[in-house]
């Protein structure tokens, strides 16, 4: 399955999976419509680890992830504690 773009206002809306391989092409759309401010995940139902960061990433930049499915947002949740820990960790060993 392929992904699918929509634009509804402030809003992308995306459906079918969300690999690596379709970022660069959802961060052109972003860009192109200006303020987006939500991305909506409702019907998406497959994504990779590098769209979790991506997700997180938008996050982190004020852009509000919405309608993602239960298992998208645990990974997206286990994917920045672990970033988290990571960073403190490498900090102690440098220590």
């Amino acid at each position: 399955m392929t992904l699918r773009i929509d634009h509804l206002q402030e809003r992308i809306r995306l459906s079918g999976e969300l690999r690596s391989e379709h970022l660069r092409q959802v961060k052109a759309e972003m860009e192109e419509c200006g303020s987006i401010s939500i991305l909506d995940l409702e019907e998406v139902d497959l994504v990779d680890i590098e769209a979790i960061r991506f997700l997180n990433s938008c996050e982190a930049r004020g852009v509000s992830v919405r309608n993602a499915s239960a298992y998208i947002r645990a990974w997206m949740m286990q994917e920045r504690d672990r970033t988290v820990h990571g960073q403190s960790k490498r900090r102690e060993e440098q220590r």
